[in-house]
């Protein structure tokens, strides 16, 4: 019975010095300096309780009382708490309403303030964690790829184009790059007009170029190749297949 008495007691004294440390402004390292092994374990559960229950600017400014005294690992689950809620709050208010949601909103969806939400999204690739998480992704992608492997082996013609893209094998075109395949040519006679000339060629060389092709017995050619003037519409000519039987006519 005295035994029980005497841990009641302590447990009181204990409770007592933590409730007088939460009434500081600011929690320092040197306040828990006398604080026994249970009283810090009671102070640390009874801090996540209260994080759990606070929200908006209440919670922000408990997370500053208690900055100086939290370890770096407590830290880093704040953050990643954070992100979790306000990445579930961005997917789904998108999903809902289709279109990105302001930091009015997702402080609405996740009760955190808005200052903390344009802290975390501010500091979001600065941050440590976003490196791990990048480093969790590259470390699950060989299992993605053999996922694409066993989709192309049953004889999905995408996955396996995706597959060859991801291995190195095809290298898939660059908007607004140039093509340089076999026929990627014009040849009158025994010139041939390549793409590499065009580019050697001054903006008014392009345009005397086509000029003459789109004025040529346009009986033949139907309709002129598509495109604006310079060596933009001639590209388009040189690349447009359909192009091709109006130039081989005027070849014979």
């Amino acid at each position: 019975m005295e035994t029980e008495n005497t841990a009641l007691t302590k447990f009181t004294d204990s409770k007592g010095k933590v409730n007088r440390l939460f009434a500081l402004k600011k929690i320092t390292p040197k306040d828990i300096e006398g604080f026994t092994e249970l009283e810090r374990d009671y102070l640390a559960e009874t801090s996540t309780e209260i994080l759990k229950q606070l929200k908006g600017d209440e919670r922000d400014n408990f997370v500053n009382k208690i900055a100086m005294i939290v370890p770096a690992e407590t830290n880093s689950q704040i953050w990643e708490y954070n992100d979790y809620l306000i990445s579930n709050a961005i997917s789904n208010l998108m999903r809902e309403h289709g279109f990105m949601p302001d930091k009015t909103d997702i402080a609405k969806a996740t009760g955190l303030s808005r200052q903390t939400i344009a802290k975390h999204l501010k500091e979001y690739k600065t941050h440590p964690e976003y490196a791990s998480e990048l480093e969790r992704f590259k470390f699950m992608a060989p299992k993605v790829l053999a996922t694409v492997f066993k989709f192309a082996l049953n004889g999905d013609m995408k996955a396996a184009r995706l597959y060859f893209e991801m291995v190195g094998t095809v290298n898939k075109r660059q908007p607004g790059s140039v093509v340089n395949e076999q026929n990627n040519y014009i040849q009158i006679n025994n010139t041939i007009l390549s793409q590499e000339n065009l580019k050697q060629l001054s903006e008014e060389q392009l345009n005397q170029i086509e000029n003459i092709i789109t004025s040529a017995d346009s009986s033949l050619r139907g309709t002129a190749c598509p495109g604006n003037s310079g060596k933009q519409s001639l590209q388009h000519s040189v690349n447009e297949t359909e192009c091709k039987p109006v130039l081989r006519a005027a070849e014979r």
